[in-house]
């Protein structure tokens, strides 16, 4: 049994996200989204509301929910102090800044004319299935696409780190030498790890791009949803995946499809 609070419903992609409490011996506390049984049910829930539904494991990487019951209904009139934006295909993405890891500042819309591939982690997940999972897939996204000098001129990876005061540039630029395999050897030509800058910037991007972001039960982790896209060379939205489900063969399609249109 799931036990939380709503944090946003997604009509485009059939999703409840939800803040919920640890389900022993099978899920930590975390904040992500979730597909529904009966998409008919998320016209009946709203940010704020507190729930219980069950949680079906369809195997060991996706999920749904059922069999809901609102526990506690947001007020009327209340308005959730954070809004969360569903990125879809179209949308403009905001010209938000970031600290990479050499230190240097970089913004999205120096990445226009290419496809920009975004990713978001923090150095510090301790769960194999959500960041780590990210920046390995990433990694042979980034191979992938390396075959192809042309294609590879053309795209670029973002990992951004939603926990700026330890992810400084020099713990992403050690994080990201591990993953791309040429540590120290790695000049992230093709591949930024980064984080908003300044961060009060944060919280809006965040928002924007629709991740959860909670303090977790142990020092220095975060409870958090995903959100991976594919940006057009006209710095719109192509895909969205705000689940762990996409693959790397997926994306690398989607990045190409995106070159061609």
């Amino acid at each position: 049994m799931l036990r939380g609070t709503v944090i946003a419903v997604s009509m485009v992609d059939k999703t409840v996200t939800i803040n919920h409490d640890a389900i022993p011996g099978f899920m930590p506390a975390m904040t992500m989204p979730y597909k529904v049984k009966d998409p008919g049910v998320l016209t009946e829930l709203h940010p704020g509301d507190r729930l219980t539904a069950t949680l079906v494991d369809v195997d060991e990487s996706q999920f749904y929910l059922d069999d809901f019951d609102v526990t506690a209904q947001a007020k009327p009139d209340y308005k959730p102090a954070v809004v969360y934006h569903v990125p879809t295909p179209g949308d403009a993405v905001p010209d938000f800044t970031f600290l990479n890891q050499s230190g240097k500042r970089i913004h999205l819309s120096q990445y226009r004319g290419d496809v920009l591939l975004i990713t978001f982690i923090y150095t510090r997940c301790p769960l194999s299935d959500y960041c780590p999972r990210m920046s390995r897939n990433f990694a042979q996204v980034d191979k992938a696409l390396g075959a192809d000098p042309a294609q590879y001129s053309r795209t670029h990876l973002l990992s951004v780190s939603f926990d700026p005061e330890y992810d400084t540039p020099q713990v992403l630029r050690s994080y990201g030498g591990a993953y791309t395999g040429k540590f120290t050897q790695e000049d992230f030509a093709h591949w930024d790890f980064a984080a908003p800058s300044p961060a009060s910037e944060l919280q809006s991007v965040e928002q924007w791009f629709g991740v959860g972001v909670t303090p977790g039960d142990s020092p220095g982790q975060l409870t958090h949803s995903l959100c991976t896209v594919v940006v057009g060379r006209d710095g719109k939205i192509r895909n969205w995946y705000p689940t762990n489900e996409w693959t790397p063969e997926q994306l690398t399609a989607d990045a190409r499809k995106a070159l061609a249109g």
